[in-house]
């Protein structure tokens, strides 16, 4: 109920342009729809526009003084920004479904969902990593961000040769996994994922 009444009050807001409102609504859904646009042939640019396009829309609903939400606004927000961007990408021929097919796509509650859910595997695997210690952390970060081979990684971090830093390496995955899945079981009891 909290959260019915706090959307209400960004979206009364949002409808004077109140600038603490317009900010929430924009720190709370624009890293969504950057995901949403990069994940689909964009940029960072094209998420830029799409957002302040899905923006505009809830800004002028919000206006109209009719506009009746019956969803979270991050919805709102989401399915506006995904049917901007399957426009944009029909006009660019860069997607061939016809306008017939959209509407046969994953539900955006769906696809939002997944969205969400990736959100916290990402947020549990960056506390298991930061848990993990070192020499571990930065072991893997070496081999999995940074992309160097085992020679490299053998030599900076000491080990005699590669197959010592591959098992290192291995050891080390190991324990983060442990670390992950022990997080993940004990974050998510409230029967969620």
């Amino acid at each position: 109920m909290k959260d019915q009444i706090d959307e209400q009050a960004l979206l009364k807001g949002l409808a004077i342009s109140d600038k603490k409102a317009v900010e929430t609504i924009y720190q709370e859904n624009f890293n969504m729809v950057q995901s949403l646009i990069i994940n689909n042939n964009g940029s960072s640019d094209d998420a830029k526009d799409v957002f302040q396009e899905a923006m505009i829309v809830l800004y002028e609903k919000a206006r109209s003084g009719t506009f009746e939400l019956n969803c979270q606004i991050k919805t709102f927000v989401y399915s506006v920004a995904r049917r901007l961007w399957l426009k944009r990408l029909q006009q660019q021929n860069r997607f061939s479904a016809t306008s017939d097919n959209l509407e046969n796509l994953i539900p955006v509650e769906n696809e939002l969902e997944e969205h969400e859910k990736v959100n916290v595997e990402f947020e549990l695997m960056e506390k298991a990593l930061n848990n993990l210690g070192e020499p571990c952390k930065s072991l893997l970060e070496a081999y999995y961000l940074q992309k160097q081979n085992m020679h490299v990684i053998a030599a900076n971090f000491g080990y005699t040769n590669a197959d010592n830093a591959k098992n290192q390496k291995y050891k080390c995955l190991m324990r983060l996994k442990k670390i992950f899945f022990t997080d993940y079981k004990n974050g998510n009891d409230d029967g969620g994922y």
